[in-house]
């Protein structure tokens, strides 16, 4: 397993984990838990891979990615009562995978010889879609959304720090382990200090 697929499947891995997090939150059966779980898992490297024109999409040319999902959900759907807080284990693991997803993306993106802007734009789309998909189809905020916070400009941030490595002279696996390593400290950072972007507040006309 080279190491872009490593990236891959721990990325796979852990967004179905958070997946079936937030299909136990909204008490759904275990249909729900691995179609959530999956669709956490794929949406962003899917949307990834259809606009780099990859063929076959990573999941359909090995389905073991799909299996790994529905085991994530089978594990959650019997042990999700046993964590105390799920919407804590929720953020920490999400921002573990949004952290390895940026640095699969930007990886994948960089193999097939885009553009500097593909690039980050890949690996933002990548880490954040799939988390989009989960949140807009259970009816919740999304995270990628929530006001101020640090997430896609993480994200953004993650993989531009792995392009600037790259047209430094670093090779592919450090840049990459650079991206999650940015990505992960600024998510991180948001979680425990409040980290934040300016939020946007009106004001009244001037006469």
């Amino acid at each position: 397993m080279n190491f872009l697929a490593l990236l891959d499947f721990s990325s796979v891995l852990v967004f179905a984990l958070t997946g079936a997090l937030v299909a136990s939150r909204a008490q759904l059966d275990l249909v729900g838990f691995a179609f959530i779980a999956c669709l956490t898992a794929v949406g962003g490297g899917t949307v990834r891979d259809v606009l780099l024109g990859r063929d076959p999409v990573f999941w359909i040319g090995q389905p073991v990615y799909v299996l790994i999902c529905v085991a994530a959900a089978i594990f959650v759907f019997f042990t999700a009562h046993l964590v105390e807080s799920r919407y804590r284990w929720l953020l920490w693991l999400d921002c573990f995978a949004l952290s390895i997803a940026v640095a699969a993306g930007t990886g994948v993106a960089v193999s097939f010889g885009q553009p500097g802007v593909i690039v980050v734009l890949m690996g933002v789309a990548t880490g954040c879609l799939g988390g989009l998909m989960r949140d807009v189809v259970v009816g919740e905020i999304p995270l990628v959304l929530k006001q101020g916070e640090l997430y896609a400009t993480a994200a953004l941030a993650g993989s531009g720090a792995a392009l600037l490595a790259l047209n430094l002279g670093i090779s592919l696996r450090p840049a990459l382990l650079i991206a999650a390593a940015t990505c992960g400290v600024l998510r991180a950072g948001s979680l425990i200090f409040g980290w934040s972007l300016p939020v946007y507040k009106s004001r009244p006309p001037k006469v």
